[in-house]
C-alpha cells in the first residue's frame, strides 16, 4: 500500500469515526472464513458495517478526531487483530456479538464507543446489549409524560360520572318532595 493510499484510508476512516456516534472495536481473528462470513451477514442484515483495519492506521485516524469525542481510552485496545463495527443503533452489535458468542469463542470485544463514553473489555458485551436505543428511550419518556395526563383524564371522566349521578340523585329527591 502506497503512502498516498494509506493517507486516504486514514482520512476516510477519520471521517467515518467523526460522524459515528457508536462504534465497536473487536478481535475476530481465528474465526473460520465460514464463521466470519456468517457474522458479516448478520451485521449487514442489521445495518452494521464491519471493517478490518491496521492498528497504526486506526490510531492515526483516532488522533485526528476532536478532543470532545473523548476517545483517549480507546488507544490501549489497539493491539492485535482489529475490526471496527460502525452502527446507527448503540446496542445492535453487542446483541449480535452476545448471541454469536453462545456458540463461538470470538469475536472478542476490545472496546466500544457509545456517544462519548468508552467501554473497555469483553465483559462489557452484556451491559452494552441491554442498552436501550434512542427510540426505546423516547418511547419510555413519552409514556411517562402521557401517564399523568391519562390519570387526570380518567379522574375527570370518573368525576363527571360521579357528579352526574349526584345531580340525578338530587333531582329524584327534589321530585319526591
Amino acid at each position: 500500500m502506497t503512502r498516498a493510499e494509506k493517507t486516504q484510508l486514514i482520512e476516510d476512516l477519520a471521517v467515518q469515526l467523526k460522524e459515528s456516534e457508536y462504534f465497536y472495536i473487536t478481535d475476530s481473528s481465528a474465526l473460520s472464513v465460514e464463521n466470519v462470513n456468517k457474522l458479516r451477514r448478520q451485521f449487514f442484515e442489521n445495518g452494521i458495517q464491519m471493517k478490518v483495519v491496521k492498528n497504526t492506521l486506526m490510531r492515526k485516524a483516532l488522533e485526528s478526531l476532536p478532543e470532545e469525542k473523548n476517545i483517549g481510552g480507546l488507544y490501549d485496545s489497539l493491539k492485535g487483530p482489529t475490526s471496527i463495527l460502525f452502527t446507527e443503533v448503540a446496542n445492535a452489535p453487542a446483541k449480535i456479538l452476545k448471541e454469536f458468542r453462545k456458540t463461538h469463542e470470538k469475536p472478542v470485544l476490545k472496546a466500544a464507543y457509545i456517544d462519548t463514553d468508552v467501554f473497555i473489555g469483553d465483559d462489557q458485551i452484556g451491559p452494552l446489549s441491554e442498552l436501550k436505543s434512542k427510540e426505546d428511550l423516547l418511547g419510555d419518556v413519552i409514556g411517562l409524560l402521557q401517564s399523568p395526563a391519562k390519570n387526570v383524564l380518567s379522574a375527570l371522566q370518573s368525576g363527571s360520572q360521579t357528579l352526574a349521578g349526584l345531580v340525578k340523585a338530587l333531582e329524584e329527591r327534589g321530585a319526591d318532595n
